[in-house]
């Protein structure tokens, strides 16, 4: 495998481990970075640990961590993930949500695995942004924040928002994430080096799922349409879209004209306002919200493209 250029400074990652997180989530989420270090043959991604106390963090199976306390984390990451388990509705400790407030304001990116989604909305850090979280805590998350954008996936990326429902997902998460900073190729590698080999997109179905939903078996569509529904909120253009699918726009574009119907960039928009209808008709969220989280810049264009699409205005939609 070719090695990546050591030129970039290392991506800051840190993970806030919350005492009873679940192992396995921890795992999934920090060995696909230690494998891109090593096959890179340098660091990739710089990785920190860091606990309310600053002592080793507890998993729910006993295991330790060792970790830095958080007042002396300090603010100099590019992203931080907290990974929690057992009951993360319980978690107040106030120094520690004042912490993720402050990474908020300094613009470092945030994310939450297994149950660190809850923490991140105790802390008042995911209103209007499309989420996910286990299973297992989403009865509890919507009676206490019922206003949530959530969503049963693996992940969800949304502008500077990660979360990730935990389990193995991590790894499907984070194969999204090392294919976003250095190639698809090199994000296959690392998969691989886990037999990791049907890597999921972020809503959650294997690749039968999307052949069977949208009537193709071309892989250039296939790949094109996995990262369209990654980045729903912050849409990626044609020249990014075709470079993941390892083909040139005009050959993206005849692909999904012939095979779809439409150009690239309208099934997108498509798929896009797809999303904001099952928002519409599932929350209560402001739709100037809904438009942000499906990547429409302003109100006005979010309202005419969806007229254009489904024959009535969201504003129609929602008073129905």
């Amino acid at each position: 495998m070719d090695t990546i250029s050591s030129d970039a400074r290392p991506f800051r990652i840190g993970f806030l481990l919350i005492d009873g997180f679940a192992l396995m989530s921890y795992a999934s989420a920090i060995e696909p970075l230690r494998a891109a270090n090593l096959l890179a043959e340098h660091m990739l991604y710089d990785i920190r640990h860091i606990h309310a106390e600053g002592r080793a963090a507890r998993s729910s199976s006993g295991a330790e961590v060792p970790a830095i306390e958080v007042q002396d984390a300090g603010t100099d990451h590019d992203m931080v993930l907290v990974v929690a388990g057992g009951d993360p509705m319980q978690f107040t400790n106030e120094r520690v949500l004042g912490w993720l407030r402050r990474l908020d304001r300094q613009g470092v990116v945030l994310g939450g695995v297994s149950g660190g989604p809850a923490v991140l909305a105790n802390a008042g850090l995911m209103a209007g942004r499309r989420m996910t979280i286990h299973w297992e805590h989403m009865p509890a998350l919507l009676e206490r924040h019922p206003d949530l954008l959530l969503e049963k996936a693996l992940f969800v990326l949304d502008r500077n928002r990660v979360t990730c429902a935990g389990g193995s997902a991590p790894l499907d998460l984070m194969h999204a994430l090392i294919a976003l900073h250095h190639g698809q190729a090199f994000a296959r590698g690392v998969s691989d080096w886990f037999m990791h080999t049907e890597v999921r997109p972020s809503a959650g179905p294997q690749r039968a799922g999307l052949v069977e939903r949208y009537g193709t078996t071309n892989g250039a569509i296939l790949l094109a349409i996995e990262v369209m529904e990654t980045h729903i909120s912050d849409p990626l253009d044609l020249g990014q879209l075709a470079g993941f699918a390892g083909v040139s726009e005009r050959q993206l574009n005849r692909l999904f004209r012939e095979k779809m119907g439409r150009s690239a960039m309208a099934f997108y928009r498509s798929l896009r306002l797809g999303k904001a209808r099952n928002l519409i008709q599932t929350s209560s969220v402001p739709l100037t919200e809904i438009a942000l989280a499906t990547g429409f810049a302003s109100s006005a264009h979010f309202s005419n493209a969806y007229s254009a699409e489904f024959g009535a205005p969201p504003s129609q939609v929602r008073r129905q």
